[in-house]
């Protein structure tokens, strides 16, 4: 027994011991265990840390390249370059007092420079259209957009007329000739200096291969891949030739065109003439002319009265190019059936219009036309996922713009506006120009509001100006310019018309922007939409509002997310209903456009959001006081210099911005969202021609003289803008809403009419004495005087006073 309990015990402390080794190697097993599941969790974790940064720099990637990735679908545009051949040549340069160009983005570019040797103190040379050379007028008496101009450049006390004519035929665009007339007052013979010149851009990077200029016998030659070779003779058709010279150089880019003929004059003694600046070779050349050259200017000293014909050529063609008395003679049949087309298309003298007035008229639509330019680039953008700005696509944009001196580029909603009076003129031009720029939509549906395109353009721009933010929208009055046309033109849309195909292209890109409208400028409040892009820097009075085009009118004094803007409401109800028109006649699906007209239709919904029972106004919301002004704050340290900011004497409080009465109050009725029988329309109408509001002999002002803002600086270095000027696109917008309730049966016709015929004969009247006072149509006219101010010539949407007077909107 006891051996059995000690074999028993020996057995159980063996088996104990089992146990205990057992039980170990299990615990270091579940240790293992347990460290092996923790290490593959935390490499688990550690990887989906990794896949979810990997996610969120490829999102974060693909959300910064989106603003500058194109549109994915296929372009409007399906013809350019010489597959225009019709459009391929012209004075597409407006940014110049004259220039030539073609369709293309290596186009060789020629143009004119000159300057006064009588002249004390000396002007300097005339290239670019600058508001500082201060001429007494200048600008087209006649251009068809295609086939030929006459301008009119008057440089005290010079007149210079300059004119040109397209010879067709050919596959490389046909000829051209520009003749340059030169006269002094009294027929004085006064030597004068003209520099006629070819240039190759520089922007692009270096000229492509086989892309040269030279000079040779008198003549500048050329060659590139889409011209072939081509040739610029210099022929003297009247008067007297003093000295010619000539350079073969390189310039940096075309923006520096002038300050290379500078560089290129030398002073030679002439043994009848005496001291003279000639052209001289480029100091930049070696001595076997290895730099490439891409600027041939010639200068000819001549005596006035002088006459130049420059002639281009290209192959030999069954047309020779005018020159002489064959172009005097071709000019004149140009002009007599130019002026008989124009009548016809919109009838002033059988309106009972004046020569003289139907010339302005006729001038205003020529410098529309004249200001086209063809542009070729890269602009610069940013969005909120952008650390900085990044350069959109290349493209090419063919477009009017608003001023040759002061903003010679293209502007979304000034564009839609041109478009207007150019359709009316040339559905043609008007549908190739809003092609354009609808292959400039990315895949956001977004369109840069402002075009910067190549060095010419960039080198006019203020810094602050360059960079387009995808924030920011233009009133897409693009789509309402070609529902007009669609229109008024029917037979051009048909299922076989010359334009349904290019329409049926744009269609998706319109959709795209009506869209993006839709998602990125909504406001807080159902129906309620906000213009993006307003910042309070604490040095405006009122922080400007760039993106809806009327820049410093007075809005909510401290931007907030509750902002709610009537003009936007408005746009928008004005763009769903030309989206819905355009797609019932593509046969298209209209619904979502038709449903989002009626609601923002709706007067009910209008009225709760924009109405003010206190002032029975339309008005924006949003933080707002008018306890605001600008003081000087004195410097924290010396040597600090003091600065002008905003003071608040009185905290801002949501409400209705209805100190602001003014051109967005109006736009409810400028835009037809108020039905004929409305009572607020009534209201509109009866306050419309009130002088201390919005009424003055010279068209309705931007803002009431009742207004705190009313022609107040909106900082140190701003005067007032959108203030209190007369501008004539809106008064366009009020004459067409006046028509359309005079016309509709309602109530208010009677008012309408009696409104629209008070407001048409103000503006008409004013514009064309401005025109005959001061040789300029202009950006805006004071309610005061009437005078104009801001740029000129601003031939842009002033021009539209064309379409007034024909009283066609």
């Amino acid at each position: 027994m006891v051996r059995h309990r000690k074999v028993g015990n020996s057995h159980q402390k063996n088996s104990n011991n089992n146990d205990t080794s057992s039980s170990s190697a299990s615990s270091e097993s579940f240790t293992a265990s347990k460290a092996f599941k923790i290490l593959s969790i935390w490499k688990t974790f550690v990887g989906f840390i990794f896949f979810m940064f990997a996610v969120y720099v490829g999102t974060l990637g693909y959300l910064e390249t989106r603003v500058n990735t194109p549109f994915d679908d296929e372009k409007v545009v399906s013809e350019s370059g010489l597959s225009v051949p019709a459009r391929y040549w012209g004075t597409y340069r407006p940014g110049v007092y004259m220039g030539m160009k073609s369709r293309e983005p290596r186009s060789p570019v020629f143009g004119l420079m000159w300057y006064d040797l009588s002249a004390t103190p000396h002007k300097g040379i005339r290239h670019w259209c600058e508001q500082g050379d201060n001429l007494a007028s200048y600008g087209w008496l006649r251009h068809d957009g295609v086939s030929f101009g006459e301008q009119v450049i008057v440089d005290k006390p010079h007149n210079i007329t300059t004119s040109f004519m397209k010879t067709p035929g050919g596959s490389h665009g046909g000829h051209w000739t520009v003749r340059i007339n030169v006269t002094s007052d009294g027929n004085s013979r006064v030597p004068f200096m003209l520099i006629w010149y070819a240039a190759l851009d520089e922007s692009l990077g270096p000229a492509a291969p086989h892309s040269r200029l030279w000079a040779e016998h008198g003549a500048i030659l050329g060659q590139t891949p889409q011209l072939r070779n081509f040739r610029i003779d210099l022929m003297p058709y009247k008067g007297k030739l003093l000295h010619s010279s000539y350079s073969e150089a390189y310039a940096p880019g075309l923006h520096l065109l002038k300050e290379k003929v500078y560089s290129l004059l030398k002073n030679e003694r002439h043994p009848t003439l005496g001291r003279l600046a000639v052209l001289s070779p480029d100091a930049e050349l070696n001595d076997e002319g290895e730099k490439d050259v891409n600027f041939v200017p010639f200068q000819l000293l001549v005596e006035t009265p002088f006459v130049l014909d420059v002639v281009y050529t290209t192959e030999i063609l069954a047309t020779p190019p005018l020159k002489r008395e064959e172009y005097t003679k071709a000019l004149e049949h140009k002009k007599k059936s130019f002026d008989t087309e124009f009548e016809n298309k919109f009838k002033l003298s059988e309106k009972g219009y004046s020569n003289e007035d139907v010339a302005i008229a006729r001038a205003a639509m020529s410098n529309m036309i004249g200001g086209i330019g063809y542009f070729y680039g890269a602009g610069r953008v940013s969005s909120e996922y952008t650390k900085e700005p990044v350069p959109y696509w290349r493209a090419p944009l063919y477009t009017a713009v608003p001023s040759r001196s002061f903003f010679p580029r293209g502007f979304l909603w000034d564009e839609g506006f041109h478009g207007l009076l150019i359709g009316s003129w040339s559905p043609e031009i008007q549908m190739d120009i809003a092609a354009h720029w609808l292959d400039l939509i990315n895949v956001e549906g977004w369109i840069p509001r402002e075009q910067i395109l190549g060095a010419e353009a960039l080198a006019r721009v203020p810094k602050e100006f360059v960079v387009q933010s995808n924030a920011a929208a233009n009133p897409p009055i693009l789509m309402m310019q070609l529902a007009r046309l669609t229109r008024r033109r029917p037979e051009l849309f048909e299922p076989h018309g010359p334009f349904r195909a290019v329409l049926d292209r744009m269609f998706t890109r319109l959709q795209a922007w009506y869209q993006w409208f839709q998602s990125s400028q909504k406001g807080e409040e159902p129906t309620s939409y906000r213009w993006r892009g307003r910042e309070d820097d604490g040095k405006q009075l009122n922080p400007k509002t760039l993106a809806s085009g009327l820049d410093d009118y007075p809005r909510a004094s401290h931007p907030s997310d509750i902002e709610r803007h009537v003009d936007l409401r408005c746009w928008m109800y004005a763009a769903a209903d030309s989206m819905a028109y355009i797609a019932r006649l593509l046969q298209r699906d209209s619904t979502k456009f038709e449903v989002t007209r009626d609601q923002l239709a709706d007067e009910r919904l209008l009225n709760e959001l924009h109405w003010s029972t206190h002032t029975q106004t339309y008005a924006d919301y949003g933080l707002h006081t008018d306890g605001v002004r600008l003081v000087r704050q004195q410097p924290k340290n010396p040597g600090e210099s003091t600065r002008v900011v905003r003071s608040v004497t009185v905290p801002p409080k949501p409400k209705f911005v209805t100190s602001a009465f003014g051109y967005v109050s109006l736009f409810p009725m400028l835009l037809k969202v108020l039905r004929p029988d409305s009572d607020k329309l009534a209201k509109i109408l009866h306050d419309l021609n009130k002088p201390d509001l919005l009424w003055s002999p010279y068209g309705l002002r931007s803002l009431s003289k009742s207004s705190p803002l009313f022609m107040k600086r909106n900082t140190e270095h701003d005067p007032p803008y959108w203030r209190g000027q007369v501008w004539v696109n809106l008064n366009f917008l009020a004459l067409s809403a006046l028509r359309h309730y005079a016309v509709t049966p309602g109530p208010h016709a009677e008012r309408a009419a009696h409104l629209h015929a008070a407001l048409r004969d103000n503006l008409v009247r004013n514009i064309l004495s401005e025109y005959k006072r001061t040789g300029y149509l202009w950006e805006q006219y004071s309610s005061e005087d009437g005078k104009g101010s801001g740029c000129r010539p601003f031939t842009g949407w002033t021009a539209l006073v064309t379409l007034i007077m024909a009283e066609e909107y």
